[in-house]
């Protein structure tokens, strides 16, 4: 240790620490001599100590100035002695004191590798259960009983038939369905309704959305030019597809991370591989090649796979060792690693002939274009007001795009090398990685893939769907759960690291986690668990839990069931449907609704905002609207719709004025109100006296939009109003009905 400390590291702190240390503006050759392990591991050429082989080290090789390599470069060789003492410290074995902190990172302690999530699932058996209570209750029930807690007694049929239906669907179930199921006396009416249920292609509308959320979902890439990304909704019909056919999960998640390495030709799998399109791009006043770009869009590809499929905040690492979890810097970019070599493709879907055709009409619009742009720069004035008008107008002229799917590929040629980056700073990188999984997740030893791995993604898809992977059957599963309950098992569910949420569950969570990959990762199977449960068919309100209701006021503990608002889709896919216009069509291109020419003239290009021509259109299901970044839809807005620019965990449920003011004077409802009218009206038409018309509409307007029928107050109350106003405002105050927007 003398000899490094009076002789070695004094010379590397004054030759060579300028282009091979953390402070250098430049890492030179990936080699970093600033610490033990990373002057061991060495740069691009290889590595720079290797101990006790002082002819194999290419740090004495470039210090003797040997095959090419020159330490210090452009100055005298040192001297002889200076060199001997190298040669010396690395025959004694390269004894080095310094530790380095990337490095080390990747020895966790113990206490943080035991974390609860970082364990393997396993094969946890639910509780004895009692006469007719499934696993998922008697894992509940000993937590209540634990604490000499009842439940909640059951819901009412209504109640719960409406509650399933917004649960599975999105959507209110019909006047006749609620009827049917209140009076169906088989014991196992719950069980065909649930089936039936999930068998219908709208369980797939409803629960994409869910996963849209998650990834972020857009169609446009956000920043100033919110550029749109070609024929994107492939990917949203790709998922509701994937929810309908009960996808087996790992399969979901394999062609979404590599479909297009595992199925080059196949339409649905390049479908999946537009996950890696969907994040917001900058594209840097059009250039979209420049390094910047390019680091920013593998940032943005590294973060969504370590919050969606492992619940682990990974991005947090990417300008230094994580200050809360146990990822380092270094896990980081090995994880970015797999990568590198993932370019946009925009696969043509249109036949040759028409191909060429656009291309042509294309490249002659463009010409006229640029000749017109070489007048505009003499012009000024009114000359040049009337020219750029032209100018729009013929680019507002170029033919629309043809049939694509913007997939990705795999571009070796151009593979980005991957290093750790000082600060996340692309021009200051640091030593080169290979492909990796965290450290945290796979044992110390393992080594770093080949930096060109031919099938990267294929080898990452592998990994996160591998049995022994103990985060994302667990964080699924999760995700399920709190799309039926509100809240998960772990409330965090996009963070399952060590400062994330414990669960309220555990045994449970890994139960369910257990029961997807023994059940071949299909999730309709967990689905049917949940909702088949006697705690999800619980009330909502239990008047006499009042030291629940003080002790655990969030519910964690699951003594009642959660009453919930209606999310933003569900709400107005509500109103579409009991006004009688909802468009039930399935799939295809999104469409654009009128909205606010105000909004539209703030885009970058108001001219991207095409309403849909046909009117039956703008009554798509909401999931169906374009999801564009730049121009969220007010009504959503207004009902905690995501911003689009990052992961949604979990929707908020907020309430203020704005929402009242929405239901009450914005667009949406005052469209739909007369349209309720005129159903109410053609649904009630006989040969009845006034008044019992009236008591009569007002009993449908409660069955279709509440579910139920009224209550004597609320049958006057309306009777009144209808006699001073008019049909149309009554059917707008039916919307305002909080029965009509929460789901108890």
């Amino acid at each position: 240790m003398k000899l490094f400390s009076e002789q070695i590291e004094p010379v590397l702190k004054q030759h060579c620490y300028s282009c091979h240390s953390a402070d250098a503006k430049m890492v030179e050759g990936g080699l970093r001599l600033d610490g033990r392990e990373l002057a061991r591991r060495g740069g691009d050429s290889g590595p720079a100590v290797v101990p006790g082989k002082p002819a194999e080290s290419l740090l004495v090789q470039a210090l003797r100035h040997e095959g090419g390599l020159e330490m210090p470069p452009e100055q005298p060789k040192l001297t002889a002695a200076t060199i001997a003492h190298f040669v010396r410290w690395i025959e004694l074995g390269a004894p080095d004191p310094r530790e380095d902190a990337i490095a080390l990172a990747d020895q966790w302690p113990t206490a943080v590798r035991q974390h609860w999530a970082f364990q393997p699932i396993p094969q946890t058996v639910a509780p004895d259960k009692s006469a007719g209570t499934g696993a998922v209750d008697s894992f509940i029930q000993t937590r209540l009983a634990a604490q000499g807690w009842p439940s909640a007694p059951a819901a009412t049929r209504e109640d719960l038939v409406r509650r399933v239906y917004f649960d599975l669907l999105g959507l209110p179930p019909s006047p006749a369905a609620i009827t049917a199921f209140a009076i169906d006396p088989a014991p196992d009416a719950y069980e065909k309704l649930v089936d039936r249920l999930m068998a219908s292609p709208q369980f797939g509308e409803r629960w994409a959305q869910h996963w849209l959320d998650v990834v972020r979902y857009a169609e446009s890439e956000g920043y100033e030019y919110d550029r749109h990304v070609p024929d994107a909704w492939r990917f949203r019909d790709y998922v509701v597809q994937a929810f309908n056919l009960d996808k087996p999960v790992d399969q979901f998640v394999a062609e979404q991370i590599a479909g297009d390495e595992l199925a080059p030709q196949d339409h649905e799998a390049l479908s999946a591989s537009i996950f890696h399109r969907l994040g917001p791009v900058r594209r840097n006043a059009g250039n979209p090649d420049i390094a910047l770009s390019r680091n920013e869009v593998l940032t943005e590809r590294t973060d969504i796979i370590g919050v969606a499929f492992l619940g682990l905040s990974v991005g947090c690492a990417r300008c230094h060792n994580h200050k809360l979890e146990p990822i380092s810097q270094r896990d980081y970019y090995r994880l970015q690693a797999y990568l590198a070599a993932t370019q946009e493709k925009n696969v043509p879907l249109a036949p040759p002939a028409e191909q060429q055709a656009w291309e042509a009409e294309t490249k002659r619009i463009k010409a006229e274009m640029d000749a017109l742009k070489l007048v505009l720069r003499t012009k000024t004035g009114e000359e040049r007001v009337r020219m750029q008008a032209m100018l729009d107008a013929m680019e507002d002229s170029l033919p629309p795009m043809l049939a694509t799917i913007p997939a990705t590929f795999n571009d070796f040629s151009n593979r980005t090398p991957i290093h750790v980056l000082r600060r996340g700073v692309w021009e200051k990188k640091l030593e080169p990685v290979g492909p990796r999984p965290p450290s945290i997740l796979v044992p110390s030893e393992m080594p770093e893939s080949p930096a060109d791995s031919s099938q990267p993604r294929t080898e990452l898809a592998r990994w996160l769907t591998a049995t022994d992977n103990p985060l994302l059957a667990r964080v699924f599963v999760n995700r399920l759960w709190q799309g039926h309950f509100g809240a998960g098992i772990v409330k965090t569910t996009n963070d399952f690291g060590t400062k994330g949420d414990r669960p309220s569950h555990p045994e449970l969570l890994d139960w369910l986690a257990r029961q997807l990959i023994d059940g071949d990762w299909e999730a309709k199977r967990i689905h049917r668990e949940i909702v088949l449960s006697e705690t999800y068919r619980q009330a909502s309100s239990a008047p006499s839990a009042i030291e629940p209701a003080r002790l655990d006021p969030e519910n964690r503990l699951l003594w009642k069931f959660n009453r919930r608002r209606l999310s933003a889709e569900e709400l107005r896919d509500a109103m579409l449907a009991v006004a009688g216009r909802l468009n039930d069509e399935i799939g295809g291109a999104s469409v654009m609704t009128p909205v606010d020419p105000q909004l539209v003239d703030q885009l970058y290009k108001p001219s991207q905002w095409q309403i849909a021509k046909r009117a039956g259109e703008h009554d798509r299901r909401t999931i169906y609207l374009i999801a564009k970044r730049n121009l969220r839809l007010p009504f959503l807005e207004t009902f905690d719709g995501p911003a689009l620019l990052s992961s949604c965990a979990r929707r908020e449920s907020s309430t203020h004025a704005p929402q009242a003011l929405e239901l009450l004077n914005g667009n949406t409802s005052n469209e739909l109100a007369p349209a309720f009218a005129e159903r109410l009206v053609a649904e009630t038409d006989a040969p009845l006296g006034p008044a019992q018309r009236n008591e009569r509409i007002v009993q449908r307007a409660f069955e279709l939009a509440a579910g139920r029928q009224p209550t004597t107050k609320e049958l006057l109350a309306s009777l009144l109003f209808l006699a001073e106003s008019s049909l149309e405002e009554f059917a707008l105050a039916i919307f305002n009905l909080n029965d009509f927007a929460y789901v108890r």
